[in-house]
């Protein structure tokens, strides 16, 4: 059976490259057609593969297959990822040559590459290009794209213009061009235009979403209106029928960010009432928190909250929040303090040769020694180097 486009995709992230291309090179002469030839090219080109990615197109192009507008956006895109945006360029001029249409998707990339190479004059010809010659392809996503690049350029009176052009071409049932309306708005500072946005959006839908609180949430932080965050997010709280952790978790995370701690916390005894969970992210966020604030006690209770909720090694902290806490021990000389967090630790599974090394250096920063550490770290599997041997020596002298 023939593997459609979102199967190679799919194929690719859950077993690997090497699996879709094995599948690929596989396959019968009379299925590998256009489809199957462009389905391996996206998935070289989302994987910033770019000597595949080239080679594949050129061996398309010797069998006519490089005869669509998909094939060069692909690499188009991928040339965007990699910070090439001058290769966009001559790929347009090819589809030029070859009467090759562009779509919308070129379009937006070609303004894109004009305005990574800070010439805005370019992507406005492209823009006019557009209405002269392929009106029907222009929609609310192009002057979407526009001002974001007219906002990354500072241009903010443009960017308006462009946005009350989204706005004619969108219609009034489109919410996902809301949600842009709502972003866009919030990222050149006009707080009256978002609530004047998302008054609009929920009269068009009986159903106001998650999602689209979550975009007026981002919107007040991004606005810095805590006050106005704080009344939509309690309007979401009383109104919402299904509970998204996401919106939980960003109201968290927006409320330490403000250092309104009892607030975050209230939402998190919220969160847990209304959903089993888990809360990783959020007691995660508790923890770096605390750990910024040097409130080690704090940042503990929140990491035993996480190891008492843990099943079957789903979850483990960063290797960044393990580093904070054991610097912290280190530089405290705190080997109890320490050892009870490496205990922790290793309910999680995440005992490993870094934990180690910094638990090693705690133990050197106070002079001690402990002389059934070897025995630990070998039973533990710990892979040894000549670092974490040196550090051994000193605590666990033969």
């Amino acid at each position: 059976m023939l593997i459609m486009h979102y199967g190679w995709d799919l194929l690719s992230k859950t077993k690997g490259l090497a699996t879709a291309e094995d599948y690929f090179n596989n396959l019968l002469p009379s299925a590998k057609t256009l489809p199957t030839y462009g389905s391996l090219l996206n998935c070289y080109c989302k994987e910033n593969m770019e000597e595949k990615a080239l080679a594949l197109f050129e061996e398309m192009d010797g069998m006519n297959f490089a005869s669509t507008s998909l094939a060069f956006n692909n690499l188009m895109s991928l040339f965007m990822r990699l910070g090439k945006p001058e290769k966009v360029l001559p790929l347009v001029d090819e589809m030029k040559k070859r009467s090759i249409s562009p779509n919308t998707v070129t379009y937006n990339i070609w303004m894109q590459s004009y305005a990574h190479l800070n010439d805005i004059d370019g992507a406005e010809r492209v823009l006019e290009e557009l209405k002269r010659e392929n009106e029907d392809k222009l929609n609310w996503m192009t002057y979407s794209n526009l001002s974001v690049i007219y906002v990354k350029a500072r241009l903010f009176e443009k960017a308006k213009l462009a946005l009350k052009k989204l706005e004619e071409e969108m219609g009034s049932h489109d919410r996902v061009a809301y949600h842009f309306l709502i972003s866009l708005y919030a990222g050149i500072n006009d707080l009256n235009e978002v609530n004047r946005v998302w008054n609009s959006l929920k009269s068009a839908f009986p159903k106001t979403t998650n999602m689209s609180y979550l975009k007026m949430f981002q919107a007040f932080i991004t606005l810095n209106d805590v006050n106005g965050f704080q009344i939509c997010f309690e309007e979401w709280k009383s109104s919402c029928s299904s509970f998204d952790v996401r919106l939980a978790n960003y109201a968290i995370r927006a409320f330490l960010g403000c250092g309104m701690i009892e607030d975050a916390e209230s939402t998190l005894h919220w969160a847990v009432k209304r959903s089993s969970g888990p809360f990783f992210t959020a007691l995660d966020m508790f923890m770096a928190h605390y750990l910024k604030d040097r409130k080690i006690d704090m940042a503990l209770r929140y990491m035993e909250e996480a190891a008492s909720e843990v099943k079957s090694n789903e979850w483990q902290p960063a290797p960044k929040r393990v580093t904070a806490f054991l610097k912290y021990f280190e530089e405290e000389k705190d080997v109890e303090g320490a050892e009870k967090f490496c205990k922790i630790l290793k309910n999680f599974g995440g005992l490993d040769s870094n934990a180690y090394r910094l638990l090693l250096q705690t133990y050197v920063a106070t002079g001690r020694t402990s002389p059934e550490m070897q025995k630990r770290m070998r039973e533990d599997d710990i892979e040894m180097d000549s670092e974490l041997g040196d550090l051994l020596q000193s605590v666990c002298p033969e």
